[in-house]
């Protein structure tokens, strides 16, 4: 090989090592992964700070967190150190997660994530997630279907997923950014009755409490009935690609309450520890499923500004993942990280799977490649 082959061959061959070592676009096949199943799940407006460091003391107090038992809350979520406050917090992310997985956003570890879209607040984030990229013209919450495909759509299209996809919203207008009515796959949402495949009784009876008790913000319930509503259709129905949204801890952060907000993230811990251990215990899912945890915006970092986000907060554009399953390599907390955006999980919902969604929509942001080990042909 003369000298000017092997400088070509060098920088192709360095070029190699830029894509294929950050989070580039990728534009080669998947093969098959250890992963059979994703379950993607969204919790809403959860901030970082939480995430990583637990509960705030600027926060726990009446003036800025109206807190009511403020003795009460320090005894279930303060601690001398931030390890040990987000321990008490979300032990399910700190215990299993952190030691099986991957999280990413701990800005004081140079572990960035960001939204990509310019509004920073949840319709569009949530389609930001499931379709790979932002776009300008989803700018409100109002209910209209999104003309974007999501990746979920995508999937059901395949046939292998045919029918085993399924959508369920603690929020309503999950069935518009989801669009229900072209997406073909089962969508739940709010209030909504579960009416689709097998309905077991314990389905039933949520059915009823879904009707009975009255939704504290209009048509959605609080996070636990939408959870056991979602669990009960996976039990029976056994889907192999699900999203699932939670909404308890940006309500609770627009009313102010930092008591509450706390309390509904410990809850969505337990819920999440819920199903990852019943995953686990079924043989379809077994060692077989992907767990991506996510989060649509973030919040305002300061004691003013923590209840709302939007362009006008600034930090509601930073944010936070997780990746747990048996392609993902335990590294825990990740630290000195790439810049990743939220528009990178829906490329990492497909790779999972051993599919390339950037081929088909080359719009979509490429997948977290160190989140998911994958192999290409």
């Amino acid at each position: 090989m003369n000298s000017m082959k092997t400088k070509i061959f060098l920088s192709f061959s360095c070029a190699l090592l830029v894509i294929y070592g950050t989070n580039t676009r990728v534009q080669a096949q998947y093969i098959k992964t250890r992963t059979e199943n994703v379950f993607l799940v969204l919790v809403d407006g959860l901030r970082w700070q939480e995430v990583f460091a637990g509960a705030d003391s600027a926060l726990m107090n009446k003036e800025h967190g109206g807190v009511e038992n403020i003795d009460a809350l320090k005894q279930a979520y303060w601690r001398d150190t931030a390890e040990a406050r987000r321990a008490a917090l979300m032990p399910f992310f700190w215990h299993v997660v952190a030691k099986q997985g991957q999280l990413w956003g701990n800005q004081n570890r140079n572990s960035v994530v960001k939204v990509a879209n310019s509004f920073h607040f949840s319709y569009p984030g949530y389609s930001e997630m499931i379709v790979g990229y932002a776009d300008t013209a989803i700018n409100s919450n109002d209910k209209r279907p999104n003309p974007n495909v999501s990746v979920f759509e995508w999937l059901h299209r395949k046939p292998r997923f045919k029918n085993k996809v399924a959508v369920f919203g603690a929020w309503d207008v999950v069935a518009w950014i989801v669009n229900r009515e072209r997406s073909g796959f089962y969508v739940n949402v709010g209030i909504e009755p579960v009416t689709h495949g097998k309905i077991s009784a314990e389905q039933n009876l949520l059915n009823r409490l879904k009707k009975d008790v009255p939704a504290p913000w209009g048509e959605e319930p609080y996070d636990a009935i939408t959870f056991y509503a979602a669990l009960e259709y996976i039990k029976a129905n056994r889907p192999r690609v699900f999203w699932l949204t939670f909404g308890e801890t940006d309500e609770f952060a627009h009313a102010g309450r930092y008591d509450h907000y706390l309390q509904a993230a410990h809850r969505t811990d337990r819920l999440l520890q819920t199903l990852w251990t019943t995953l686990q215990s079924l043989p379809p899912y077994r060692n077989k499923t992907t767990l991506i945890v996510a989060v649509d915006h973030g919040r305002g970092g300061t004691t003013e500004d923590w209840k709302h986000h939007g362009t006008k907060y600034p930090g509601s554009d930073n944010i936070w993942i997780a990746i747990l399953g048996p392609d993902t390599p335990s590294l825990g907390e990740r630290t000195n990280t790439a810049p990743a955006t939220q528009s990178q999980i829906a490329a990492t919902v497909a790779a999972a799977l051993g599919e390339d969604y950037n081929a088909s929509q080359p719009k979509a942001a490429p997948p977290f490649v160190e989140g998911i080990k994958v192999s290409r042909r």
